[in-house]
């Protein structure tokens, strides 16, 4: 019965660090380092054709001469420029060209995100984020971001939880897999033509192409709970 209890009481401690150690990293980590450019952010995206797309015809940068796009603190504060306006890198082989500005109209209706490829690389803007994958000139291949969603503020600072993943495509799907070898927890992929895009919460959002950015959308919309514990 002791041998139990100590074992028991051992297996408790053990878990209970191992959460508090991921909710550190998760929240309370140092954040990612700003990689992006800065005439991306201050830039208007909401301006731009998004059905003109850019020929990718190798006449000007490549993927890995572009810095890394992330995302300012849990999101930014307006629709940025494409971060890959000046890469014309032709698709890598087995990359379906999934480039555009989509709109939910069954699923998660009315949500709206732009993707950007060139070589083996996408840029998923989205609801304040930015999720950045594949060759870049300043960081790794996986995304090393955040979510976006505010969990709690502690003063004047918000916290959200740090996100990192990796994209492969695979039969015509492009795969989002935890920190590049986890589970697979988001998918992309065309239906006609439309862009279907499976999320980690278990659903299925079917999205049709637009040209502009709708107003709606110029400015992301707070998310999150924002609990104040010590407020």
């Amino acid at each position: 019965m002791t041998f139990f209890l100590r074992w028991t009481t051992r297996l408790t401690v053990a878990v209970a660090a191992m959460l508090v150690a991921v909710f550190w990293l998760v929240f309370f980590s140092a954040r990612p380092p700003l990689t992006i450019d800065p005439a991306t952010l201050a830039g208007d995206g909401s301006t731009i054709n998004y059905c003109e797309l850019p020929t990718l015809d190798g006449s000007g940068k490549r993927a890995a001469e572009i810095p890394k796009g992330n995302t300012p603190g849990c999101a930014y504060t307006h629709f940025p420029l494409p971060i890959l306006r000046e890469c014309t890198e032709p698709l890598a082989d087995g990359v379906v060209d999934i480039r555009g500005l989509w709109r939910g109209i069954s699923g998660k209706v009315g949500h709206v995100e732009r993707v950007e490829q060139c070589g083996d690389r996408t840029v998923v803007t989205s609801s304040g984020i930015i999720h950045d994958k594949g060759p870049n000139l300043t960081g790794g291949l996986n995304s090393n971001d955040t979510e976006g969603m505010v969990m709690f503020t502690i003063g004047d600072r918000e916290y959200c939880p740090r996100t990192s993943a990796g994209v492969t495509w695979e039969q015509g799907v492009l795969n989002f897999r935890v920190l590049g070898w986890g589970p697979v927890v988001v998918k992309r992929y065309l239906d006609g033509e439309h862009l279907i895009w499976e999320y980690a919460d278990g659903s299925t959002t079917r999205m049709e192409r637009l040209c502009t950015l709708p107003t709606e959308h110029v400015k992301p919309q707070p998310r999150g709970p924002r609990y104040a514990p010590f407020n």
